[in-house]
């Protein structure tokens, strides 16, 4: 398994030695890797062509892409037969408390943990025809590596309660904002990283003090290194978005602001966790003027 530069959570990834990849597995470039990882239905090998495509971008192995001859990027992700995806409005009442509401929890979180995977690999292989440093393809292919970590995380504490990914019906909204931006690389970092993962900042920190005030330390455990990954996955799309916002000379914060009321769905809540936003460059000029908007 790949040992990333400077990534002091390696020895997590150890866990995925027993995923195995078929031996007729062939990846041509990054974004041929990236295309495969959306393409498969088959939930472990998405998993393991993650780990294994990374790992060979990070040893150099991999080009950004091999040009006009490859297969576009598909319109949506590969999907197992369950869970059953229903739109936001039919979803069932989430059971709260108790093993139940746990489960809910821990499923939903597998689900948007699972659309993560992908919506990172899209962002990966999507705009490959846009000029971007080599630093940018390693800052999200690490995101697009943590993200099958913490999904396989999700997916082991399931087991370990009885149940699995699949059991429960899931909606189907996250895939939206992929459609939404896919022709426009600085509107997906306007709301893949800085609304959706930003989102996470603010409600992990509940969902783990919740978790040790019931004795759930193996759940409190997941959802720290999730909270602590998505710290970088925010810093990355700040980081981006900035140097997109440079090139085109404009301003980042009503650049922002314009994106996220073109292509969000919804409106920007509150509470926000200031602290967590601003260290990962996401400061509140960016977002606070947006709650009056979308109120």
């Amino acid at each position: 398994m790949p040992k990333l530069p400077g990534n002091n959570d390696a020895d997590a990834f150890a866990g995925q030695a027993h995923l195995t990849l078929p031996e007729n597995t062939s990846v041509k470039s990054l974004r041929d890797g990236a295309r495969q990882i959306l393409e498969t239905s088959d939930l472990d090998l998405k998993v393991a062509l993650a780990y294994y495509v990374a790992n060979q971008w990070f040893k150099g192995a991999l080009s950004i892409s091999r040009g006009t001859g490859e297969r576009p990027m598909p319109d949506r992700p590969g999907r197992p037969a369950k869970p059953e995806l229903l739109p936001p409005r039919d979803m069932p009442k989430r059971a709260v408390g108790g093993k139940n509401g746990k489960i809910a929890l821990l499923h939903s979180l597998a689900h948007i943990e699972l659309n993560a995977i992908d919506l990172t690999w899209d962002l990966i292989g999507r705009f490959t025809h846009v000029p971007m440093p080599r630093s940018y393809y390693d800052d999200f292919v690490r995101v697009g590596l943590e993200e099958a970590k913490h999904f396989t995380l999700i997916q082991e504490r399931l087991a370990k309660l009885g149940h699995a990914y699949g059991d429960l019906p899931a909606h189907d909204g996250l895939w939206q904002a992929a459609q939404s931006t896919g022709k426009d690389l600085i509107a997906r970092l306007a709301i893949i990283p800085l609304v959706l993962e930003a989102r996470g900042l603010d409600i992990t920190p509940s969902m783990i003090e919740k978790a040790n005030a019931t004795g759930d330390e193996d759940t409190a455990s997941v959802l720290h290194v999730i909270y602590h990954d998505e710290k970088g996955h925010v810093a990355y799309g700040a980081k981006w978005f900035r140097f997109m916002c440079d090139r085109h000379r404009v301003r980042p914060e009503p650049r922002f602001q314009q994106l996220v009321k073109q292509h969000f769905k919804g409106p920007l809540k509150p509470p926000f966790n200031d602290r967590a936003r601003s260290e990962a460059g996401l400061t509140p000029g960016f977002y606070r003027p947006l709650i009056k908007l979308t109120q």
